[in-house]
């Protein structure tokens, strides 16, 4: 979903997040201030810092009923958040971008024949360019079963071989960069990971985990 949010609607969360950063010491004029999160690898770093940074107002600017709508009108199903909004942040230079050594998960894990268990939104906060720390998604891995599931999930761990498991399981990565008020909703059962942030710029996102209500 392409500028959902305008900019000047996020701009008070980016301001925000600056101030947080700055006054945990992590981050400011454009200067990492030398904190232990440096030294931490990419998916506990972003781990770490999503959860220090408090955002007032973060649910309430992102978590619209445009967006719930939206999730109605894809699903016939009631969207429900109990868990309200975090933010996903990733320092820049995290090193060089690779799809090695990723954290692929999927949050919910279902029958892939049955309903959809839940929807998770990815709000971009401010842009966020290509190997610039975006969430990854394996569009389609939830109709993966059997041993084919298996072979993919083994083909992330070791990425020279992932090119022809892709094609074999119709899979594709989608990276989830865009400009700044794209909003992006993924089914809870595909795999999908944190990503390197390999460039000078601060990744700003934020998440809302909905879960999904049978209509009567």
């Amino acid at each position: 979903m392409d500028r959902v949010h305008s900019r000047n609607r996020l701009k008070p969360l980016r301001e925000s997040i600056l101030r947080e950063l700055s006054r945990l010491k992590v981050w400011a004029g454009g200067k990492s201030l030398g904190s232990s999160l440096n030294d931490l690898a990419p998916f506990q770093q972003i781990s770490k810092l999503s959860s220090m940074v408090k955002i007032a107002n973060l649910d309430e600017t992102l978590n619209t009923a445009e967006i719930r709508s939206a999730i109605a009108d894809l699903t016939g199903r009631t969207p429900q958040s109990s868990q309200g909004t975090q933010p996903l942040l990733s320092l820049p230079h995290q090193g060089p971008w690779s799809l090695g050594n990723l954290n692929w998960h999927v949050d919910l894990a279902a029958k892939s024949g049955g309903e959809i268990p839940g929807i998770q939104a990815f709000y971009l906060v401010d842009d966020v360019g290509l190997h610039g720390g975006a969430t990854l998604a394996l569009a389609r891995s939830h109709r993966v079963a059997g041993e084919m599931a298996g072979e993919l999930r083994g083909s992330l761990k070791t990425p020279a071989d992932l090119e022809a498991a892709l094609s074999a399981s119709n899979t594709e990565i989608i990276e989830m960069s865009g400009r700044a008020g794209d909003v992006f909703l993924m089914d809870m059962r595909v795999l999908h990971t944190p990503s390197i942030n390999s460039t000078n710029r601060i990744r700003m996102m934020a998440t809302t985990r909905f879960g999904l209500r049978a209509n009567r």
